[in-house]
Order: C-alpha cells, then structure tokens, then sequence
C-alpha cells in the first residue's frame, strides 16, 4: 500500500500513541495527509515530530462537541473534502459490578460513545461520497472480562454503529467498517494493567491464551485499518474484523 493513500485526507482521533499513532504514521507513508488528535499538547506534538511528513495535529477531547468542531475547522482550513475518518479516540479503566461510579460510567460513554458518534457525524458535510470510516471497538465487544463491563459496553455499541450506519450512508457509498484489536502492547495497555513488572506479567500471561502465541503490535492493527480504508475493501461493509492473533474465535 506504498501509494494506496496518495493525497487523500485522513483523520485519525486519539492519534498521539499506541494504534492512532502506529496508524497515523502508516497513513502519512502510504501518500495521505494526515490530522491527528490528542489532549494534551505536549504528546500531541511529539507524535507530530515522530511522525514527520504531512502531518497535522488538532488538540481536542473528542468527548467535547467544541472540541470536534475545532478539528473538522482545522480539516477546512487546508482541504476541501475529507476521503477517510479513523475514529479511534477512546478508553477505559477497571471497575467491577458493586463499586462502578456514575462518574466511571460517564466518562468512558462520553469518550468511547459520545465522542465517536460525533466525531462521524460532524465530519458527513467533509466526508467525500464513496468515503471510508473506521471504528475502534475491541475483542471486549463479544467476550467478557472481569472489572470492565463499562469499558466493553461502550465497544459493543461502536460494533453496532457500523451495521446501522451503513445503512444511513449506503446512498452515499461510504463503507463503515469496525477493527477490534486483541491484546496490543501499547503505552496505554501498559497503564491499565499497573505497569512495569505487573504489566508485563499480565501481558504474558494473556499471551499464553492466545492462538499466535503472542499479544499484537500497534503496527499489525495498522496495517488492518488500512486495509478497511482502502479500495481493496470496496466490497467490505459493516464487518467487526478481529486483529487478536485468533483469540476471539476459541
């Protein structure tokens, strides 16, 4: 896919670490220019220099309304038209049934849902007919795992988001189509399962139950959500495509 991209316009949320940013990057060298988004303006700027090419960041919460509008104002100022949007942006902590918080609930909705549901809707005047549109779900979506109902509730309704919105968008041929990575070493994985030593026996562990033998690379997803984007999926509508090394099919 070395061109597959050339000088069409992609925005990528949540494009400062892990799978936005091993995205983004392959965006950028596959021709496309690229948006990226982040919260904070010091990793926003690092995954921008990182990244080199044509390349722009958007400081945003992807929660926020305003904060949307602020990207797609950005989209406006340099091009006409947008050709692909990753909506990646996203989240979650753990928290089990009996100690779940409405301030937990909230925030993964906002970010996970909320945020998503917006970010597509918001970039419909951009996006060109004939447009693709990626969506971040999770291996969460069809299995279950303790402490993080919250978190996988939200990545089954972004599944749902793409079997109904190819439907909204079939006259317009733009294909809506949902990646739902498995274990993936990121930063943000990292975080999630305490870091250091305890994450990297959490990890293992979990590598153990999967059928590749290992968790994924954020550049593996990557190369996925291209493919979703790209014409050699023209035929490719409303799929939950699993990147998880085969972990959600035993």
């Amino acid at each position: 896919m070395a061109h597959a991209f050339e000088n069409k316009v992609v925005v990528v949320t949540g494009g400062t670490s892990g799978i936005g940013l091993a995205t983004a990057k392959a965006f950028v060298e596959a021709g496309a220019f690229v948006f990226i988004t982040g919260r904070r303006q010091e990793a926003l700027d690092a995954a921008v220099k990182s990244i080199g090419g044509r390349i722009t960041g958007v400081r945003g919460d992807m929660a926020k309304l305003a904060d949307i509008n602020r990207l797609y104002d950005a989209v406006q100022q340099q091009h006409s038209h947008i050709d692909v949007v990753f909506a990646n942006a996203g989240g979650g902590e753990f928290s089990a049934l009996g100690a779940i918080t409405e301030e937990h609930y909230q925030k993964t909705f906002d970010t996970n849902v909320k945020g998503v549901m917006f970010t597509v809707q918001k970039a419909l005047p951009l996006l060109r007919d004939g447009g693709a549109i990626v969506l971040t779900s999770s291996t969460t979506s069809i299995s279950g795992t303790p402490a993080f109902s919250v978190y996988s509730a939200t990545k089954a309704a972004i599944r749902s988001f793409a079997r109904n919105w190819i439907l909204d968008l079939k006259d317009r041929q733009i294909r809506v189509n949902a990646i739902s990575p498995g274990v993936t070493d990121t930063a943000g994985l990292n975080d999630l399962f305490g870091g250091g030593d305890q994450a990297e026996g959490t990890k293992a562990y979990l590598a153990g139950l999967i059928p590749a033998g290992r968790v994924g690379r954020p550049e593996e997803i990557a190369k996925a959500v291209l493919f979703l984007a790209s014409d050699d999926a023209s035929f490719v509508n409303g799929v939950e495509l699993f990147v998880d090394g085969g972990q959600a099919q035993i």
